[in-house]
C-alpha cells in the first residue's frame, strides 16, 4: 500500500510517500480502505520528534481516517465489510489501508462526505472528553475556548452552543472572529486587539467562565485564572505557547478553581471506546441533520501531505486540513 512517512525529525519537508505492507486486523479490529485523513497538531509535533507514537502503534502519522471497512477480524460484531466508517486510530492514518479495533469506530454518516468525516473522530473525541465529560459543561454555563478557529475550536463552539451553553472565543483576526460569529460563539475576540480577560469579565458582569479549554499555555495559564469564574474549570490540551509559566497560585485557591488536562492518543481503547458511545448517543444524531459539522479548511492530495503540514503550521487555516487518500 502506499503511505505517508515520517523519513527524519524535521520540517513539513521530511514527510515522504512510500511503500509499506498493508496490515492485517487482529482480531476485533477493522481494516478500513481509507478513503480521506485528517491532519493534526499532535502530526505536525509527532515529525519533529516531539510527540512518538505509543508502544505498539504505528510510525505513520494520522490519527483520524475515514473509508470503508476492507476486512474484519474474526471476534468483530459492529461492523461488516462494505461498511462506511470512520474512527480514531493511535497512529496509521495516512496511509491507503489502516486497522482499529471496532469499538474506535463510528458509522461514516451518508450524510457527510468522506472527507467531511476524516475531520470529525480526532476533534469531536476530544471535545467531548475535555469539555463534556472532563470539563462537564452544563447548559447556561459560560464556556470560553481559545483557538475557536482551529479544528478543536470550531468543534467546540458548535457543541457547546447545541447543548445550551453561552460561548466565548478567541482569534488572532477579524476574520477569524467573523467565522467564530457564524458558527454560533456569543462574543469573538480578537486577542491582538484586546485583552481577553477584560472582555470576558465585561461580558460576563465580572463573574468570568465557568469552563475554560485553553490548548496555548504559557502565559495564557495565569490569565486564565483572572478570567476564570468563582469554582471555574480549566481543561488544558495543548501548550502552543510553551508549557512553563509563572503562575500566581492564590488565585486557584481563592477562586476554588479546578485546573486539569489531559492527553487522547496514549489511552487505552476501552476508555476511548466509552468516548465513542457517547457520541454516538448524543453528537451523531446531531451530525446525521447537519446541524452540527466539521468546518473544512482545506483538502490536500495524499502526495501532498507535506503542504497540509505547512498550511497547519502557518495558523492561518479556519477549521479542519485533511487529506485525500484516493
Amino acid at each position: 500500500m502506499r503511505a505517508i512517512e515520517i523519513r527524519k525529525p524535521g520540517g513539513p519537508e521530511v514527510l515522504a510517500l512510500t511503500t509499506r505492507q498493508q496490515p492485517v486486523p487482529k482480531q476485533s479490529e477493522l481494516l478500513i480502505k481509507v478513503f480521506a485523513a485528517g491532519i493534526n497538531r499532535p502530526d505536525c509535533l509527532q515529525r519533529q520528534g516531539a510527540y512518538p507514537p505509543p508502544p505498539g502503534a504505528s510510525d505513520i502519522p494520522g490519527l483520524e481516517v475515514a473509508g470503508e471497512v476492507s476486512a474484519v477480524g474474526a471476534a468483530v460484531k459492529r461492523f461488516k465489510p462494505g461498511d462506511r466508517v470512520c474512527a480514531l486510530v493511535a497512529g496509521g492514518g495516512y496511509a491507503e489501508f489502516c486497522c482499529v479495533d471496532e469499538t474506535n469506530a463510528l458509522p461514516a454518516l451518508g450524510s457527510l462526505t468522506m472527507t467531511e468525516a476524516a475531520a470529525i473522530p480526532e476533534t469531536f473525541f476530544t471535545v467531548w472528553h475535555n469539555v463534556f465529560q472532563r470539563g462537564a459543561l452544563k447548559q447556561g454555563e459560560t464556556f470560553l475556548v481559545h483557538g475557536g478557529t482551529s479544528g478543536i475550536g470550531t468543534t467546540a463552539i458548535q457543541l457547546a452552543k447545541a447543548f445550551g451553553a453561552r460561548v466565548l472565543a478567541t482569534a488572532g483576526s477579524e476574520a477569524k472572529c467573523a467565522a467564530m460569529r457564524d458558527l454560533g460563539a456569543d462574543l469573538a475576540i480578537d486577542y491582538r486587539q484586546s485583552d481577553f480577560v477584560e472582555a470576558v469579565k465585561q461580558a460576563t458582569d465580572g463573574k468570568g467562565a465557568d469552563l475554560i479549554l485553553d490548548m496555548v499555555g504559557g502565559d495564557y495559564i495565569n490569565r486564565n485564572y483572572q478570567a476564570a469564574a468563582i469554582e471555574g474549570r480549566i481543561v488544558q490540551i495543548a501548550f502552543l505557547r510553551g508549557r512553563k509559566a509563572e503562575v500566581d497560585f492564590s488565585l486557584l485557591m481563592m477562586k476554588r478553581l479546578t485546573h486539569t488536562g489531559s492527553t487522547l492518543r496514549a489511552r487505552d481503547i476501552a476508555f476511548k471506546a466509552r468516548i465513542a458511545d457517547e457520541l454516538r448517543q448524543h453528537v451523531w444524531p446531531l451530525l446525521n441533520e447537519r446541524q452540527v459539522l466539521p468546518v473544512m479548511d482545506s483538502i490536500f492530495p495524499m502526495d501532498q501531505a507535506s503542504a497540509a503540514h505547512q498550511r497547519m503550521e502557518d495558523g492561518d487555516h479556519i477549521g479542519k486540513i485533511v487529506l485525500d487518500m484516493t
